[in-house]
């Protein structure tokens, strides 16, 4: 059961022959010229060599306009396979024009990307005669600070920030001590923060110039200096040091009184602002103790009243109270107690829904970005999950730059390894028909395919979320092992976000580089499927230990995205409806902590499946509402029983959404007899929309390919289906009927909403979209 399968991708279709013959002309001209120039051998090179790259600044032109060039040389021994410039224009001078490369421009700042047949540089060689030129107004100045992957220009090493001076201690409680400083000169790079050092360790780090040392033995001397940090990691000498006593507590035994008229202010989905009137102490009250669910969250100075508490997760009820602490670290009484529960991630109070957009969908669906618009699917949608995004097997990494498809074989268990579609996410070049904006991507342009049109529906829908869907059925296999320990979560994470929040994506055909995508994804969507359990896609690796490392990711994603500052980024989740998979691997009482909300599987609880290894024999409902009292199926799956596991469990019911299919299963050869088909043996898998999805059909494809078909609803077990008649077919599928009677379930559940697997399925005119618009508005 729950089965939900991604096609195999195909390889991206080949352009009209003239555009492949003039992008091979020009690419044969770049080759051959770079050949001659370095040596095409070197270019397969994969070392990063930093020390030994440098770049040289000449002028050219006179008057007013006039040309500078960067010639990049690597003296090193390895390739350079990647390398940026960065540089600050003098005054008076501007650009107004860019060769073998793109710059983006803040104030004075320049950082340029080259073209990407000279980022990658053999050992020994330089970047003429195609180095990056801009073309300037203004005086002919040399540019300054010039920076080569985030070191100097010449090669030479970084001059670090001077010693702080002045250094002193400000406060001392009995506990910690606080420290003062004038700001230390800068030396080649701006300084950025401070550490502050016992001995040689650091205890303590600060972006300003001051600090506070905790953790501290009462009644103690202590001894510290600081040293400065610039923005490239470098680290000055240690100011002179200073001696500083903390409070013997002996000397002041009466705490403060409680703070009074603890009150909420502002709340969001992830942050409370906090105010109180302040404790009294009869010498001073050193500090605020906030406490989160009885559990300390946050120390404050003294003279702080008010804070914001970030990080929180939404839809979900907390309780506060704060304490007071004098200089000897007497704590007061609790404050009053205060109980918020935070606002929703989506859905503002009505209900959320969430789409899915399948990668694949502009091959043999011609299903695309733009007909979200053009539907007015996406003014209905909150939410737009962009499936998928695949593992590296050996780094344990996300995935993309690729352009490999799965393998035709479902039960092939390495059928998804190393698989992926750069030419679909960011390297096709949509036609103006095919755009969102009616306006035609750039062929040569860094952001093309998908995500372009995702941006450009973004800016047309500015209410839209649209997060990265990890994994899926044929993209898991590899979670357990990114999971499995707290490094190599720290290192999948990280790579995920860099790659589609920070929008960092792999070269690929002149396509992709740092920050391109940055902006397009509000967040991430975790698809595994099943931690704990062998019931996934054959050759997935699981482990007993699946449901701790899977609790352990969410909260790393969770840390990692908060990391990020800014705007709240939604993480959510693909669970299972089977309450044995539920338990496998889904701890419920700490998922939810992290977790925006979960989008729980509401269909393929029956079906034959493209190769007849799953239910071939008989046939059954996908997605009923309740169990079916006549089905012969054991278990009887349903989607009350399934939400009812997750909120027996103490799940808020504002935390999920329930899944509806867009398509249908199906079967063949179906036998006379029950009740038009229901649960009568068949012969397999119908015939499917697409060769390789035997069984599948979108709901469109559904109503118009399969003659003959009487649609019938059974109204105990709220379900849909279609029968043809005695060895005919039998289809079971959602259709407006079902969807109205879904839709009053979560209304009288009071769940968030609903997910659509997937939004390719619909009829022209949207008539499902509408009716899950009409039943959750």
């Amino acid at each position: 059961m729950s089965r939900r399968h991604t096609p195999h991708v195909p390889g991206p279709p080949r352009p009209p022959a003239p555009a492949r013959r003039r992008r091979a002309a020009v690419l044969a001209v770049l080759l051959l010229a770079l050949a001659g120039l370095t040596g095409l051998p070197g270019l397969t090179g994969t070392a990063h060599a930093e020390q030994g790259l440098t770049a040289a600044f000449v002028s050219s032109g006179g008057g007013s306009s006039w040309t500078g060039t960067f010639i990049v040389t690597n003296g090193s021994q390895a390739a350079v396979r990647d390398w940026s410039l960065e540089f600050d224009l003098p005054d008076g001078v501007t650009l107004t024009g860019h060769t073998h490369g793109t710059a983006e421009i803040d104030g004075r700042h320049v950082t340029v990307t080259p073209a990407y047949y000279i980022a990658h540089l053999p050992a020994g060689r330089d970047t003429e005669p195609y180095s990056y030129r801009f073309q300037a107004n203004g005086p002919i100045t040399e540019p300054t600070g010039c920076l080569l992957n985030g070191e100097k220009c010449d090669g030479t090493p970084a001059v670090p920030p001077e010693a702080p001076a002045d250094v002193r201690a400000t406060d001392a409680t009995a506990r910690t001590v606080s420290l003062a400083w004038t700001a230390a000169p800068r030396g080649d790079f701006p300084v950025a923060s401070y550490e502050v050092l016992r001995g040689e360790d650091v205890v303590a780090a600060s972006a300003t110039t001051e600090a506070t040392v905790r953790d501290l033995q009462p009644a103690t001397a202590y001894t510290f200096t600081v040293r400065a940090k610039d923005n490239r990691g470098n680290t000055g000498p240690p100011s002179a040091p200073v001696t500083a006593t903390t409070v013997d507590p002996a000397t002041d035994p009466v705490p403060p009184t409680a703070p009074s008229r603890l009150r909420a202010g502002d709340v969001t989905s992830s942050t409370v602002e906090l105010r109180w009137d302040a404790a009294t102490d009869d010498q001073r009250v050193a500090a605020y103790d906030v406490h989160r669910d009885g559990a300390l969250t946050e120390s404050l100075p003294g003279d702080t009243l008010t804070t914001t508490l970030t990080g929180l997760s939404p839809a979900t009820a907390y309780t506060f109270t704060v304490t007071a602490r004098d200089a000897a670290d007497n704590a007061s009484p609790a404050s009053n107690t205060v109980s918020v529960t935070t606002d929703e991630a989506v859905g503002e109070g009505g209900y959320a829904k969430v789409g899915y957009f399948v990668q694949w969908g502009i091959y043999g669906r011609q299903y695309f970005v733009k007909n979200l618009d053009t539907s007015r699917a996406a003014a209905k949608l909150d939410v737009i999950n962009y499936a998928f995004a695949n593992i590296d097997p050996q780094n344990l990494t996300c995935l993309n730059g690729v352009t490999k498809g799965t393998t035709p074989d479902p039960q092939d268990p390495d059928q998804g390894d190393g698989a992926g579609d750069a030419e679909a996410d960011y390297g096709r070049a949509f036609p103006a028909h095919q755009s969102v904006d009616g306006v035609a991507d750039d062929g040569w342009g860094k952001l093309r395919g998908n995500f372009n049109q995702l941006k450009k529906l973004k800016a047309k829908h500015p209410h839209l979320k649209i997060v990265i869907s990890l994994g899926g059925w044929t993209y898991s296999k590899y979670f357990s092992d990114a999971a499995a320990t707290e490094a190599s979560r720290k290192k999948f994470v990280k790579s995920c976000i860099d790659m589609y929040i920070k929008g960092d994506l792999p070269e690929y055909n002149g396509a992709g580089g740092e920050g391109v995508a940055a902006g397009i994804f509000d967040g991430i969507d975790l698809d595994w499927e099943w931690p704990g359990s062998p019931d996934g896609h054959p050759g997935n690796h699981w482990s007993p230990q699946d449901k701790d490392n899977n609790t352990a990711l969410i909260a790393e994603f969770r840390k990692q995205l908060d990391a990020l500052g800014g705007e709240h980024r939604l993480l959510t989740a693909f669970t299972p409806a089977d309450p044995v998979k539920i338990d496998a691997g889904w701890d419920l009482t700490e998922i939810f902590k992290h977790l925006d909300f979960a989008n729980v599987q509401g269909y393929d609880f029956h079906g034959a499946g493209s190769d007849n290894s799953w239910e071939p024999n008989r046939t059954g409902h996908q997605g009923n509402l309740y169990p079916d009292p006549d089905s012969p199926y054991d278990p009887d799956f349903s989607i009350d029983g399934s939400v009812r596991h997750y909120l027996d469990a103490g799940v808020s019911p504002r935390k999920l959404t329930i899944g509806f299919p867009f398509y249908g299963r199906g079967w063949q050869q179906v036998t006379a007899g029950g009740v038009n088909g229901e649960y009568q043996t068949a012969a397999g898998a119908a015939p499917g929309q697409f060769q390789e999805e035997a069984g599948t059909r979108g709901y469109h494809d559904l109503l118009t390919r399969v003659p003959n078909m009487t649609v019938h609803h059974d109204t105990e077990s709220v379900s849909t289906y279609g029968y043809t008649g005695p060895n005919g077919q039998w289809w079971s599928f959602d259709d407006p009927w079902s969807i109205g009677r879904k839709s009053e379930y979560i209304r009288s559940k009071g769940l968030l909403g609903a997910m659509i697997w997937e939004m390719s399925g619909d009829t022209p005119d949207s008539s499902l979209m509408n009716a899950l618009h009409n039943g959750l508005p």
